[in-house]
């Protein structure tokens, strides 16, 4: 019993960690895996158990297959043919939101908004639509659509794998679709003809200076002949007012270079452009003697045949997380310039390369394509508005597809488990050579991954140090004065509650031995009850932080953390509404 109580002082910190955020959720898992194993509630040998889960196996193989299907444009063949119908908000909204739950139905949650966030920011744009009408939509239909199989979301694989070492038995594929899909189709009914009215209609962004206002920040200055910097270095004219401004670019015999080395001799009739506040701009023509040519220069007067410009947003996982661009040393490393960053819908003007990088921040990201290639694919990040970066192969288009359906139909018959089924879809597509080796390993979330490695061995602490029957002994003693479809409904509510707040993975995997515990302290079917979790753990729309994908919308929708409770709310209100009768029939008590 000591274990018991000590695991929920472990429980208890490890939530209060999630909720401030000051760790990554895989940081936390980890801290409070290595406490129960100090504490002795997790024994030494099963300590790293959970990361031979099948669950864990299966997120794998779906994050490289989501990746390859990504890669291979088949999905733009449908994609491209929204554009016509989204003059009308009703279809526009409809059409995306819709695809975006089909998508994420058998794909990735964050694949399929990677997908498809870009064509909303254009279509949106197009329109004139304010991105906020469109943005949480396509996200809230994405993590709905997870809700119908047993590989659209994690805590489904979870939940599917818990039941199997329980049982023998998990739940097949389309088991979930029974209270997942009315689910998703009453909440998507919901998000088109009411949600997106409950959304501010913020001003949309036309193009990328409405975001970013470059143009104030951005100068050419010309190196003439009483200049201080004649055959000076590029490094040494951002020293001149101790690195406060960047040089971007440099014009030499009219032809435009960007991303230029620090170590470049200038000359006289060079012309540089500048990055700086106007103020910092002042003192450095004053320092360097420079002439002022021109001020205010728009993004799109920084393209040129060999570079171009390209809106990035960073999503959970990144390691570009908590790092700056000088301290990776973006611009010789990766020969890419920061031009300016965009947090929560309004752009920053702090010293860029002091600023460390934030889930959810959007990058204007200069340079040539084959660099912000290797940028982009480095860091995980989804590129907005321009797609003409392809990372990995696209011949061969159909053939992800197909390999992954028969994947899915391995799985679904039966002929071998999931994890099974996807590692051996897997497999295939690198011996097709569809995702090239070295790209294997970076298709995958690696913190969503230690995350659920961290997370399995605590949840089957709750189970073997009897915290999971204290709990379920106060669902006995709740019994006398209530039925167990209330104790059912408990849980339901009491899980999308936390995962509005804490990561669905860990919440689904906390609560299904709860949820166990419970039913067989009640003598009913463990079923609906791990069913519940499965739904609870998987609608997050209160918070920003809710959901990746809700994280990943926020700054390029310009929202406020208070717009998701308000749209939120009723859709999850709703999907109580919903899925309580609807488990109560498919799965009894």
């Amino acid at each position: 019993m000591n274990q018991a109580y000590s695991l929920f002082g472990i429980m208890i910190g490890t939530f209060a960690l999630f909720v401030w955020g000051h760790w990554r959720y895989d940081v936390v898992a980890l801290i409070a895996l290595l406490t129960a194993v100090l504490f002795g509630v997790v024994p030494y040998a099963s300590a790293f158990s959970g990361f031979s889960s099948p669950a864990v196996i299966t997120v794998v193989c779906i994050m490289v297959i989501t990746q390859a299907i990504n890669e291979s444009g088949v999905v733009d063949l449908f994609v491209k043919r929204l554009t016509p119908i989204t003059s009308n908000v009703y279809l526009h909204v409809a059409s995306l939101t819709i695809l975006a739950a089909c998508l994420s139905a058998f794909m990735n949650n964050v694949g399929a908004l990677a997908l498809l966030m870009p064509v909303a920011i254009q279509t949106a744009r197009l329109s004139k639509r304010a991105l906020s009408v469109v943005l949480m939509p396509v996200a809230f239909g994405s993590v709905l659509g997870g809700l119908t199989t047993a590989i659209g979301t994690p805590p489904n694989i979870i939940i599917a794998s818990y039941r199997e070492s329980l049982t023998g038995h998990a739940f097949t594929m389309f088991q979930f679709s029974k209270v997942g899909l009315p689910v998703a189709v009453v909440g998507i009914v919901f998000i088109i003809f009411f949600g997106w009215r409950l959304l501010p209609k913020r001003k949309a962004p036309k193009q990328t200076d409405d975001l970013f206002r470059v143009q104030d920040y951005i100068a050419e200055v010309k190196v003439v002949l009483e200049s201080a910097v004649v055959e000076k270095t590029i490094s040494e004219v951002e020293k001149l007012i101790n690195n406060e401004c960047l040089v971007i670019g440099l014009i030499r015999n009219n032809r435009k270079r960007f991303v230029i080395k620090g170590s470049e001799i200038l000359q006289i009739n060079d012309i540089l452009i500048i990055e700086a506040s106007p103020k910092d701009l002042e003192k450095l023509i004053k320092a360097g003697r420079f002439e002022l040519l021109v001020g205010g220069l728009s993004p799109s007067s920084l393209k040129t045949e060999d570079n171009l410009l390209m809106e990035l947003v960073i999503p959970q996982g990144s390691t570009l997380e908590g790092s700056s661009s000088q301290s990776i040393r973006m611009r010789t490393r990766f020969h890419v310039n920061l031009l300016a960053l965009a947090r929560q819908g309004s752009s920053t003007r702090k010293r860029l390369p002091d600023v460390k990088f934030k889930v959810g921040d959007v990058l204007l990201m200069q340079g040539e394509p084959d660099d912000l290639q290797e940028f982009i694919a480095k860091f995980g990040l989804l590129p907005l508005v321009e797609r003409g970066l392809s990372i990995g192969v696209k011949r061969k288009a159909l053939l992800p597809l197909i390999i992954f359906i028969f994947g899915i139909g391995l799985s679904a018959f039966n002929v071998f488990p999931a994890q099974i089924s996807f590692s051996l879809s897997m497999v295939l597509l690198v011996i097709f050579n569809i995702i090239p080796t070295r790209r294997l390993y970076t298709s995958i979330d690696w913190s969503i991954i230690v995350l659920l490695g961290a997370m399995i061995p605590l949840g089957s602490a709750l189970e073997s140090s009897g915290a999971a029957d204290v709990i379920a002994n106060s669902a006995v003693v709740l019994a006398h004065y209530a039925s167990p479809i209330i104790i059912l409904a408990l849980i339901l509510v009491i899980t999308m509650t936390i995962s509005d707040i804490m990561n669905n993975v860990a919440t689904a995997a906390v609560m299904a031995p709860i949820a166990v515990a419970t039913a067989k302290a009640l003598f009913v079917s463990i079923d609906p009850f791990l069913i519940a979790v499965a739904i609870g753990a998987s609608c997050s729309f209160l918070t920003p932080i809710a959901h990746q994908n809700n994280t990943l919308v926020m700054g390029p929708g310009g929202y406020r953390f208070y717009d998701f409770t308000i749209m939120g709310l009723p859709l999850e209100i709703l999907v109580l509404l919903v899925s309580l009768p609807t488990i109560l029939f498919f799965w009894p008590l």
